[in-house]
């Protein structure tokens, strides 16, 4: 039996409940690999998951933590398609935190040979995110504007490559003014603009006149409403978050979420056939017994070529308490990995 270490909820509630133990993990079985993780990437599911406020959280204990890269050591009797030693990243309906972990052959695919390990944890998810909700859900065309918010983290950077490669026209949003310089140098979005107080007219201004035929929403609350608004006939807006339910702390802060979900955006369904306009929402988690559709998803997405993950942050293993406090500020740039020492 291997030895691994792994961060383990006893139960959802508090982040401050995640503990590393020591834990014993069997031989992989027939049609499965076991991967020694080198790489972990941290998403906001995780945090939502931990806290409590993610319907798809296990019942009872848990392992957070939903991609990762690293390297195979063992193989099922049944797989053919990978050796000890293969560079890999996957993803996993949580169980993400650990040095070692046993997965389905189907659900790691080949690191690229020029990509870490650090970059290869940053991809799947927000990757798989990100053409999902634009391709599939948005109908992504060229010459489109598309607005995207969080536009400096994972799934913001990687959905404006997307957007490049199909001949797009894209407005990133921050929360936060120091991350507009860096989207201006590093990463090639026609417009960035604050989300503050004058962000319709910032928009608007931004729009130059331009029908916004598509947007990326993972915040929520006013700035929901305000994108619904700008939004043109036979426009989507695809929702595959909620920051402004996040808080900074350990717990959720109940007053605060109750008081933001009385007065969330209620759009009438009655009402979208006479606006011409269509709120789409997923989860990418439900999405993971749909292997061949992942399959098929991963094999356009890798077709673009597109650059690896912005890797804005790296904690140690055993920092991984302070990364995830760093990732809750909404202060990062790019994504944030936690490397796991051999």
């Amino acid at each position: 039996m291997l030895q691994r270490q792994v961060y383990r909820m006893p139960r959802a509630g508090s982040i401050q409940q995640l503990q590393r133990v020591t834990e014993e993990l069997g031989p992989p079985q027939p049609q499965e690999v076991c991967v020694q993780v080198r790489a972990i990437g941290l998403n906001f599911a995780d945090v939502f998951a931990m806290q409590g406020l993610y319907s798809a959280t296990p019942k009872g204990t848990f392992i957070p933590g939903l991609e990762y890269a690293g390297e195979i050591v063992a193989v099922g009797e049944q797989v053919q398609e990978w050796k000890v030693g293969d560079r890999v990243m996957g993803v996993t309906k949580f169980g993400g935190y650990v040095s070692h972990i046993n997965s389905h052959h189907r659900y790691v695919i080949p690191l690229p040979d020029e990509w870490s390990f650090e970059e290869g944890a940053g991809f799947l998810v927000q990757g798989l995110t990100a053409y999902y909700a634009l391709t599939e859900l948005g109908n992504l065309q060229e010459g489109m504007t598309v607005l995207i918010h969080s536009a400096a983290g994972g799934v913001g950077i990687l959905a404006n490559r997307i957007c490049k490669k199909y001949g797009a026209y894209t407005i990133g949003t921050v929360g936060r003014a120091g991350k507009v310089d860096f989207l201006r140098q590093e990463e090639a979005y026609d417009a960035v603009i604050l989300r503050d107080s004058h962000f319709p007219a910032r928009l608007q201004e931004a729009l130059g006149g331009r029908p916004l035929y598509l947007i990326m929403e993972c915040i929520g609350g006013k700035v929901l409403e305000q994108g619904w608004q700008a939004m043109a006939p036979m426009g989507r807006m695809v929702v595959y978050g909620n920051a402004s339910f996040t808080t900074h702390g350990d717990r959720p802060h109940y007053p605060r979420l109750i008081w933001r979900w009385l007065r969330r955006p209620k759009i009438d369904p009655l009402r979208l056939p006479t606006e011409n306009k269509s709120l789409m929402g997923f989860n990418l988690i439900y999405l993971y017994e749909q292997t061949d559709m992942m399959h098929r998803l991963l094999g356009e997405l890798q077709a673009l070529q597109l650059r690896p993950q912005h890797i804005g942050h790296v904690y140690g293993f055993e920092e991984m308490h302070a990364a995830i406090k760093l990732f809750q500020q909404g202060k990062t740039v790019g994504k944030v990995v936690v490397r796991v020492e051999g």
